[in-house]
């Protein structure tokens, strides 16, 4: 096979303010074809074969978002959408790869992409599980959830913990944290459907709540009775409204994310923020990279792998949704999360 000269890529073309829109004279991705560069010294030319998929890639194509106010630049517009991926070297011109070695690169949503070596980071054997897993439970949404829940939240053992999104990629990894890894005397999760709610108490859930059934604010209440110390926020809105009201004093919310909100041009606000002051509840936002940058996530990483050899959490094909997807489809897949079609980690594998 000749090395490819050409890609194709999906192009930012119309910034949303609700949800993003797949045709149409205003949708948001473009599918275009662009020439490659010529490789340089210590670069590589890599195939995408998984594409990770993330509720925090809408928040940086929002339309007429302020960039200061964003931890990483906004997508531009006319540009390639942003997003990870587990790719194959196809072309080496760098000593640290060899053609056919597996990386993890910020590829976007192109079929091929012209990497700096230096910025990739190698694909070990996981000892028989998919390197998918390089994107979830062992990548920056397994470093998410053990940020979060561990050092954020400072969880302790005696901690009744709450976890919204917990059939979610990230939260699904922090009930799994808090009571096998953490030993918390009592964790409780969120999802959206029952067939959810089993999957998330197999993980190690002490109970898992169905926040569509028309019962669940009295269910939330009856479960947190005696109210919680720590509660680890994926969703915003009226979830994150009502847990305000069943936090103890001094209790800990880790602010992760508001999917709630992602695609509403509307936003929805808090009823009971006083709360917070009343209680001396402290809600504390936290970004990922952090972590990183404090070079603390190949330790986290570590203790995880670890954790998932000796059993004490699980990792594997359940932990994650892997969508068979043609190129030309890769927007369609990403936007099953908005729709809570995935169990754990969304993951798109080109075919």
């Amino acid at each position: 096979m000749s090395t490819p000269t050409e890609t194709r890529q999906w192009i930012l073309t119309n910034k949303p303010t609700d949800l993003p829109e797949l045709s149409g004279p205003n949708q948001t991705f473009t599918l275009k074809t662009a020439s490659l560069p010529s490789l340089k010294g210590d670069q590589v030319l890599v195939k995408s074969l998984y594409i990770s998929n993330d509720p925090a890639q809408r928040g940086w194509i929002t339309k007429g978002l302020d960039p200061e106010r964003l931890y990483v630049p906004p997508v531009p517009q006319d540009g390639v959408m942003r997003a990870r991926s587990v790719a194959e070297v196809v072309e080496s011109k760098s000593s640290q790869y060899s053609k056919g070695d597996k990386v993890l690169a910020t590829t976007g949503w192109a079929e091929y992409s012209v990497q700096n070596a230096k910025e990739c980071q190698a694909c070990e054997d996981l000892q028989g599980l998919s390197l998918t897993h390089y994107l979830g439970a062992f990548g920056l949404t397994g470093l998410t959830a053990y940020y979060g829940i561990k050092i954020i939240a400072r969880t302790r053992k005696e901690d009744t913990v709450v976890v919204s999104g917990a059939a979610g990629a990230t939260g699904s990894m922090v009930v799994q944290i808090a009571k096998k890894m953490l030993g918390c005397k009592k964790v409780i999760g969120m999802a959206g459907s029952d067939d959810k709610c089993k999957w998330v108490e197999s993980l190690g859930a002490d109970m898992c709540l169905n926040y569509k059934k028309p019962s669940f604010s009295q269910d939330l209440i009856k479960a947190t009775d005696g109210y919680v110390e720590v509660y680890f926020d994926n969703v915003g809105g009226e979830i994150l409204d009502l847990m305000l009201t069943r936090m103890k004093k001094e209790g800990r919310v880790a602010a992760c994310g508001a999917i709630t909100n992602y695609n509403k041009s509307e936003k929805s606000g808090l009823k009971n923020w006083f709360e917070v002051i009343s209680n001396r509840i402290e809600i504390k936002g936290f970004i990922v990279r952090d972590f990183i940058a404090e070079g603390k996530g190949p330790e986290a990483v570590k203790e995880m792998v670890t954790a998932a050899r000796e059993g004490k959490i699980k990792v594997g094909d359940e932990n994650e949704t892997v969508v068979d997807t043609k190129f030309d489809a890769v927007p369609k897949t990403w936007m099953l999360l908005f729709e809570g079609a995935n169990t754990g980690k969304l993951v798109t594998k080109l075919v």
